[in-house]
């Protein structure tokens, strides 16, 4: 059996009503993205202390799945209709149904980071090395397996760079990859932020499952002028830029921001803001992603 998956482009007003009208009219499930996601004009959402908030994006793409008897073009129309909105454009993808257990598994294998670090699936066997730090991680909800090239950056600074006793903030920490990684490396201690709930439990969840305490946080849950000798920051050059003070604040005088999620050709705009507050060194740069790292100024 096939599945149908149709994308529809629309304007933020419109989100809403037409998914909750494709569910009516026989979708199996919708999903809403950035329709700008990748580009220049890809717009963040954000829920950090004092910034403006959106709620959803000004354009976004609506992806519902049908099954394959499902007649999208009445379906679409009849949807719209139902919303009194034109006919939106929309494209079609087909589907095969697989066994998705199975696939994800296969697509995730050991990934080694340096010679000591690496990032084992539950489903296989850990590396035996007494020298050897394993972070057991399965792919689930939220954002951050390792398999990425600015999780590679983060992990391989982090392995260079923690000697023992550091206290670590990872601000956007997704599966919360980097501060397990950070406690398993000799890192006093170490706290997670991020503004999705999802992500705050999938992040205990791996704290528990690699026996590891770390704090987890939605923003405004973090201690109110708490100070890190790291601050490491693995999210997209638009947040970045709007978070630059209050992640320069977070980090104690003489210590460490490492920032990625940053495209090559973001990478001297980026360098300009935090220059602000950070001695920067010599950007790293991985299949077009880079890490900026640096020492804050007294």
């Amino acid at each position: 059996m096939h599945y149908q998956q149709v994308v529809i482009t629309v304007p933020q007003d419109q989100v809403d009503v037409l998914s909750d009208a494709l569910i009516e009219h026989g979708a199996l499930s919708t999903a809403i993205e950035d329709a700008n996601a990748g580009s220049e004009n890809e717009q963040p959402i954000f829920g950090e202390p004092d910034m403006p908030t959106e709620e959803i994006w000004q354009q976004s793409n609506i992806v519902a799945l049908f099954d394959e008897q499902a007649d999208i073009n009445i379906i679409v129309q009849q949807a719209a209709q139902a919303c009194a909105i034109a006919v939106p454009a929309y494209y079609l993808e087909s589907v095969p149904e697989q066994d998705w257990v199975r696939l994800t598994q296969s697509q995730f294998e050991p990934i080694q980071i340096s010679p000591r670090l690496w990032i084992t699936p539950s489903w296989h066997t850990l590396p035996t090395k007494a020298d050897v730090i394993n972070l057991q991680l399965d792919p689930g909800l939220a954002f951050g397996t390792g398999s990425h090239p600015t999780t590679h950056l983060c992990l391989q600074w982090l392995d260079q760079n923690i000697h023992g006793g550091e206290k670590i903030l990872d601000y956007g920490c997704g599966s919360g990859i980097l501060t397990i990684a950070a406690l398993k490396l000799g890192a006093q201690s170490a706290t997670g932020v991020d503004i999705d709930q999802q992500a705050i439990r999938a992040s205990r969840d791996n704290a528990q499952k690699n026996q590891v305490e770390a704090r987890f946080f939605l923003p405004d849950e973090l201690p109110e002028n708490e100070q890190f000798d790291i601050v490491i920051a693995n999210i997209l050059a638009n947040p970045l830029r709007l978070l630059a003070q209050m992640l320069a604040e977070r980090t104690r005088t003489g210590g460490q921001i490492v920032l990625s999620g940053i495209l090559a050709e973001q990478t001297d705009e980026l360098s300009s803001i935090y220059a602000q507050w950070f001695e920067l060194n010599q950007p790293r740069l991985n299949d077009g992603w880079v890490c900026i790292s640096g020492t804050k100024k007294a």
